[in-house]
């Protein structure tokens, strides 16, 4: 039988796709993506903003060249659509591997509304509770509570945790001026503990405001992080709540950098509280920081002096592209198993995700 030139090349072709096929079917299937958990992200809720825009006092909304603005003394942040949309955060958790988001309002918080506070931090939790409950694989909900009013705050937190699954806490690092290691604000983590929830700091108006060079965000918010924590530690909370799961953005401000001169100060000079049973490093020791920074120096130092199982991923967006942290720690080429964890395997656990 002749075969022609054309039905040999037809042959070849298909003997070829088979083999290609054959070789694809036992070729070794390629790794699964890591699990990545955005621990720190945040919207504006548009009720909020409105509301905002009816007050004559800080905070405030104004609208300047067709642009809204929060206000806050010298502080001003521009409002873009985005900062508001659920599915533009979406997409940019899909376009950078991220599986799900512990998510949270944009300050300003409850406690600078006065007497509204209650009605301020119900509205902005029942706004998270709805965004977790159209995307449940994708959110998890931070609360916001009234700290003006410590009633208040612990219904709040009872219905957050009971009735709406929130998975934890934001907890700003000053309250309208005052500072959460004081006294009346200590029930707060003891329902934490009892609730087994993380309570999560984050900056708001800063306490160390200047307008000068713009220097809040850069400065000013990284030193409240610094002084809330630092008095966190020295006040003898995480002696007093053993159990509280405690975690501070931006890797912990300055403090990782400066806490050997907090141990000589305490220890050695005897400048500080004399109640601690450790030095105030082991303290921090006990403490989550997320990540997030842009310099990679940074992580790794954070990285060596807290261990893996203390970091957590976070994007603080959309104020900062989550590609840019994620690229930061990847470029540090940790061991396999660190780096998932701190990408989304510390998360889970703390979170109790899936839980």
């Amino acid at each position: 039988m002749r075969i022609s030139r054309r039905d040999f090349i037809a042959a070849g072709a298909a003997v070829a796709a088979l083999s290609r096929t054959a070789g694809a079917a036992h070729s070794p299937a390629a790794p699964p993506a890591p699990l990545v958990i955005d621990c720190q992200s945040h919207l504006y809720f548009p009720e909020i903003l409105a509301r905002m825009e009816k007050r004559t006092e800080d905070p405030v909304v104004f609208t300047k060249d067709g642009e809204r603005w929060v206000r806050m003394g010298p502080w001003l942040r521009r409002v873009l659509p985005k900062h508001m949309d659920v599915h533009a955060k979406l997409a940019d958790m899909d376009a950078n591997g991220i599986s799900v988001t512990t998510i949270s309002i944009n300050d300003p918080g409850p406690e600078w509304f006065g007497a509204d506070g209650p009605a301020v931090a119900r509205e902005c939790n029942d706004f998270i509770a709805g965004v977790v409950r159209h995307h449940p694989q994708r959110f998890a909900g931070l609360c916001v509570l009234p700290l003006q009013d410590m009633r208040a705050s612990l219904e709040e937190l009872e219905r957050c945790v009971r009735k709406l699954g929130m998975k934890g806490i934001l907890l700003y690092t000053n309250l309208a001026g005052r500072f959460a290691d004081e006294p009346e604000f200590r029930p707060l983590f003891a329902h934490a503990v009892e609730y087994d929830i993380p309570v999560l700091l984050h900056p708001a108006k800063p306490i160390t405001s200047d307008k000068d060079y713009e220097m809040i965000s850069s400065l000013g918010n990284m030193f409240d992080d610094t002084i809330a924590l630092n008095r966190i530690l020295l006040s003898g909370i995480l002696d007093q709540y053993p159990g509280l799961k405690l975690v501070c953005p931006h890797l912990g401000g300055t403090l990782p950098y400066i806490i050997g001169r907090i141990d000589h100060q305490v220890q050695v000079l005897k400048r500080g509280p004399k109640y601690l049973t450790k030095a105030p490093s082991a303290y921090l020791r006990q403490v989550y920081l997320d990540i997030v920074s842009p310099l990679p120096q940074a992580m790794r130092f954070a990285y060596e002096f807290m261990g893996a199982d203390r970091l957590l991923y976070a994007s603080d967006h959309p104020w900062v592209d989550p590609k840019l942290i994620l690229d930061g720690l990847r470029s540090l080429s940790l061991p396999k198993a660190d780096e998932e964890k701190i990408l989304g395997g510390n998360a889970r656990k703390l979170f109790r995700l899936g839980a």
